[in-house]
């Protein structure tokens, strides 16, 4: 870890108690998606794009100093396929020296959440069991969960304070929590595993091309990596190395405590209505969704699959409660390259 990462993750540490509420969120436009990740426009009318125009019309809006992308400088951006990335940027801040690139190590907080349960669906080869499932979405009642200490095993962490306590009126809701993946390992039978030995077990299922580090024994936000290394996981996915890829989206649930009685506590904004599906969210809301895949982290880190399983996306920061603005950005980018037209 460089002494940059370091103090990243030190100022990340003093917040690490909102990791369990992290989410995303925005008032980003939608498009119409078609199976083979094609858009419609506003009106209907099929939108053909070429590669060098989606290049154009992604790099234009991330790099825009009047849109949605402009308020998160400094960041990084990507965008890929099954094979490999296909455009990408880093755009810096005149009030800041910070660079992020691919190689950058950063908290990615609730994005980690999508990677156990990738590493979850590759250990169940696929068949995920009921108790699973009332767990990866975060319908199991172990709403509790505060934070964990660096030195403790993830049993540790649970048997801490209130973490691992049951609340019975939350069983078969969606509540927003960490408890839920740090009672599943438990049960699992990741107890007895620190940070290095949860960093080992998550790699030899996903096999990151890059560093992945848990700097808390937290399953749903301890992860410390880079854009490289989250990507090269998104990639597995859409190609099918990893099984998340089938699973995307599929049992999903309702999250909006507004709007369904099965919902007690989501982060997204009251005014959207999104699904949760297994550890990642299902950007459907109907008037401002695009039907993404995401896990968008507290700090900032933002990765996503389009909803025609075709591409994927990484926004990397770290910023104090950045997930939303990250999201905002993430939709207009991913608009401008499913559209061909800058936003």
């Amino acid at each position: 870890m460089t002494r940059s990462s370091l103090s990243i993750f030190l100022a990340a540490s003093a917040t690490c108690a909102l990791l369990a509420a992290c989410g995303g969120g925005g008032d980003g436009s939608a498009s119409a998606i078609s199976g083979d990740g094609s858009a419609s426009g506003t009106g209907g009318a099929p939108v053909t794009a070429t590669a060098q125009g989606r290049i154009s019309a992604a790099t234009a809006t991330a790099q825009s100093s009047s849109n949605a992308c402009a308020p998160i400088r400094p960041f990084y951006w990507e965008i890929g396929d099954r094979s490999s990335a296909l455009a990408s940027g880093s755009v810096s801040s005149a009030a800041s020296t910070t660079v992020y690139t691919q190689t950058s190590m950063m908290s990615i907080a609730s994005a980690s959440k999508w990677l156990y349960a990738a590493y979850i669906a590759e250990k169940r080869a696929g068949v995920l069991s009921a108790d699973d499932y009332r767990f990866l979405n975060f319908e199991s009642g172990y709403t509790n969960f505060v934070t964990c200490d660096q030195n403790q095993t993830v049993a540790a962490c649970q048997a801490m304070g209130t973490n691992g306590e049951y609340t019975a009126g939350n069983d078969g809701k969606f509540f927003y929590n960490g408890g839920h993946m740090e009672a599943h390992a438990v049960s699992f039978g990741l107890g007895a595993l620190n940070n290095a030995g949860l960093a080992a077990e998550l790699k030899s299922q996903l096999a990151p091309d890059g560093n992945l580090i848990y700097t808390q024994p937290q399953l749903a936000g301890g992860v410390f990596t880079s854009p490289v290394a989250y990507a090269s996981v998104l990639r597995k996915m859409l190609g099918g190395q990893l099984r998340m890829g089938a699973l995307l989206g599929s049992h999903a649930v309702c999250t909006n405590p507004r709007s369904c009685a099965t919902a007690v506590s989501a982060p997204i904004p009251s005014s959207e209505s999104w699904h949760y599906s297994i550890g990642h969210w299902v950007e459907d809301d109907p008037n401002v969704g695009d039907g993404a895949f995401s896990s968008a982290g507290l700090f900032g880190f933002y990765p996503w699959i389009d909803a025609s399983k075709t591409w994927y996306g990484v926004i990397a920061r770290v910023a104090p409660a950045g997930a939303l603005d990250s999201v905002d950005c993430g939709r207009i980018i991913r608009k401008a390259w499913l559209t061909g037209q800058a936003q």
